[in-house]
């Protein structure tokens, strides 16, 4: 379900690498999510990093919007860079189970490997 590698860049790096290869790829950065820095300013005790990148491509999406309206509550997709025990990870929620388990359309299968093909490339070039 999930697809995680670690990094041997620190976090900073993994993050500041992540943008230009997700728009390389024909991707849009929609919004970051600053999860370790949003509980840091409520007190909350994180001690590890973790953001949170939502990425879309119009004409993916609306492919996927045709086959199946509801297929909207999976997105826009999201690639995830934290630490964990020291060790930058680099993570996506696979689409093709994610996207199967909301839809049987016809076209779904083919679309999800469409774009897993896409997210796994971005997580892997900045890895």
């Amino acid at each position: 379900m999930f697809y995680i590698v670690d990094s041997d860049k620190s976090f900073y790096e993994a993050t500041t690498d992540l943008v230009p290869v997700i728009q390389r790829l024909g991707l849009n950065v929609l919004h970051i999510h600053d999860l370790g820095g949003m509980l840091d300013s409520r007190d909350i005790e994180f001690d590890d990093e973790c953001q949170v990148f939502e990425v879309g491509n119009p004409r993916l999406v609306e492919k996927v919007l045709a086959i199946d309206r509801r297929l909207s509550l999976a997105l826009p997709w999201r690639i995830s860079v934290y630490t964990e025990d020291g060790i930058t990870k680099i993570a996506l929620a696979r689409p093709g189970p994610v996207l199967a388990a909301l839809s049987s359309a016809v076209g779904v299968e083919r679309l999800a490997h469409e774009l897993e093909e896409k997210l796994i490339q971005v997580v892997d070039e900045t890895r």
